[in-house]
C-alpha cells in the first residue's frame, strides 16, 4: 500500500467526506518537509529559497514552509497580507508584480521589503520615494526579460520577446540603458530573471539565468565596484504530471546550472529562487466522492464534487494540464483491473459548463456511485484557487503526517455546506 494509499484509507476511515462534505484537499507535511530539505542540498549556501506564495497561499501551508527554511515570494497586496500572517519577516520576503501601485511600493519600502523593478515607469516612482525613505533597508532589483523564447505552454512562458514582464533586454539599446541607470543609482544591488516555468527544458531556463549573470558582470565592471550582490533567478522548475517520478530534480536543475553558469556557485553573489509549484504540487492530493455515474454515447461518464472550481487550469487548458486520477472503493481500497472492468470514462466536475471535466477519454476501472477518486499532484494552484470560494459545498483542506498507522489528519481549512451558508443569512 502507498502513502497515499495509506492517506485516503485513513480519510475514509475516519469520514471525513460525507453528505455535507463531498471534496476535501490533503497536504502531505512530511512529504512537503522532505522536498524543501532536497531543496537546500541541491544547492550551496550562498543560495537562499523563497516560495512563490501564488502556489499555495493557504496560511497553515506557508506557516510550515518558513519553519523548514523558505522564504516568500509574493505577487500582489493580498500574497504579501498572507504572508505576514504566515510568520514571514520582512527580510524574508521578496515582492515582484508588473502592476505594484504607489501604495504597494510605499509599503515595501518602508518596511524594508525586498522588491524587483519591472519597467521604467515603475523606477521614476521607487526614485522618488528613495529620497522619501532614504534609510531603507529594501534590496531593489530590475526585473529583465531575456528574452530567450518560451516552452511548450506559450500561456505561462515569461521570456519570449513580447513578454509581459520585465524590462525587455534585446529590444533598441536597453542593455545599456540598464548599465546606465545602475550607475546612477546606488541602491540598486539586485538584478532578477525568471526564465521557467511548466513546459521549459532545464537548458532554457539556463540560458536566461545566463544572460542575467552576464548582464550583472558587465554592470558591475561599468560601475568599479560589486554594487549587484544578489542575483534572483526565479523559479518555475517543471513538474511531472504522469506519474509519481520526481522530474526533474532540483538536483539535476543544479548540476545544469553549475555548467551553464558557474558563477552561481562560486559564492561572489547571493542568489535567491522562487520555486512555487515543483515545492507542494507532488505532495497535495483532491479526494472527491462519485455522486452519479451514466453512459453517453458509449462514454462512462462519472460526477464528481471536483472540477473547474478547484482545478481550474485543467477544465480550461486540459491538453496543457493533464492530471492523473485513481479510483478508490468506498472503503479505501483502489478500483483496480482485478476487480472492475476498464472503460473509457469522463471523470466530470459540478460545474455547469460542458468543459468541466478532470480527464476525457480515459481508460479507468468503473468508477459506481459513491466512489472516490484521487487526483494527484494538486497541491499547487488547486487548493487556493479563487473559483473555490464561489462552490457550494467549499472545499477543505487538510495536513497530514506521521507513518502508516499513526497518521494524523486535522483540518486546516474549514469547509461550509450549503445548510451552513444558509443558517448564517
Amino acid at each position: 500500500m502507498t502513502r497515499k494509499d495509506q492517506i485516503i484509507k485513513k480519510a475514509l476511515d475516519i469520514q471525513i467526506i460525507d453528505d455535507r462534505l463531498t471534496a476535501i484537499g490533503i497536504m502531505d507535511f512530511d512529504a512537503l518537509r522532505d522536498t524543501v530539505d532536497g531543496l537546500y542540498a541541491a544547492f550551496p549556501d550562498n543560495f537562499y529559497h523563497t516560495f512563490a506564495v501564488k502556489a499555495n497561499a493557504l496560511v497553515k501551508v506557508l506557516t510550515a514552509l518558513r519553519q523548514y527554511g523558505m522564504g516568500a515570494e509574493v505577487a500582489s497586496p493580498g500574497e504579501l497580507t498572507i504572508a505576514l500572517t504566515a510568520g514571514f519577516q520582512a527580510h524574508e520576503i521578496i515582492y515582484d508584480s508588473p502592476a505594484k501601485t504607489w501604495d504597494d511600493l510605499r509599503t515595501c519600502i518602508q518596511n524594508d521589503i525586498s522588491l524587483n523593478i519591472d519597467n521604467l515607469q515603475e523606477l521614476a516612482r521607487i526614485d522618488r520615494l528613495m529620497l522619501e525613505y532614504p534609510k531603507s533597508k529594501s534590496v531593489i532589483g530590475f526585473r529583465i526579460n531575456p528574452q530567450i523564447g518560451g516552452g511548450e505552454i506559450s500561456s505561462t512562458s515569461t521570456a519570449t520577446a513580447t513578454s509581459k514582464f520585465g524590462y525587455a533586454l534585446a529590444d533598441d539599446n536597453n542593455k545599456q540603458n540598464l548599465i546606465n541607470i545602475y550607475q546612477q543609482r546606488p541602491w540598486l544591488k539586485s538584478l532578477h530573471t525568471h526564465s521557467g516555468s511548466q513546459g521549459c527544458s532545464l537548458e532554457l531556463m539556463a540560458n536566461g539565468v545566463a544572460a542575467l549573470v552576464q548582464l550583472a558582470e558587465k554592470i558591475n565592471d561599468s560601475i568599479g565596484h560589486q554594487q549587484i550582490i544578489r542575483l534572483d533567478i526565479g523559479g518555475g522548475l517543471p513538474v511531472n504530471f504522469s506519474s509519481d517520478q520526481i522530474t526533474p530534480s532540483f538536483k539535476e536543475y543544479a548540476t545544469v546550472l553549475a555548467a551553464a553558469v558557474p558563477t552561481l556557485f562560486s559564492g561572489k553573489y547571493q542568489i535567491k529562487t522562487e520555486f512555487g509549484r515543483a515545492i507542494v504540487a507532488k505532495n497535495g492530493i483532491i479526494i472527491t466522492r462519485v455522486e452519479y455515474t451514466k453512459t453517453s454515447g458509449g462514454r462512462h461518464i462519472a460526477i464528481t464534487h471536483a472540477g473547474a472550481q478547484i482545478m481550474t487550469r485543467t477544465a480550461f487548458l486540459p491538453k496543457s494540464w493533464p492530471i492523473r486520477v485513481t479510483g478508490y472503493l468506498s472503503n479505501g481500497q483502489q478500483r483496480t483491473a482485478a476487480i472492475s472492468d476498464v472503460v473509457a470514462t469522463d471523470v466530470a466536475g459540478p460545474c455547469c459548463f460542458a468543459g468541466d471535466l478532470i480527464c476525457v477519454n480515459r481508460q479507468l476501472p468503473k468508477l459506481q456511485p459513491n466512489d472516490f477518486v484521487m487526483v494527484h499532484d494538486t497541491g499547487g494552484y488547486y487548493f487556493s484557487n479563487h473559483f473555490d470560494y464561489n462552490s457550494l459545498p467549499r472545499v477543505a483542506v487538510y495536513a497530514v503526517s506521521g507513518i502508516e498507522d499513526n497518521l494524523t489528519i486535522k483540518c486546516i481549512r474549514r469547509a461550509d455546506s450549503l445548510q451552513d451558508v444558509l443558517r448564517k443569512m
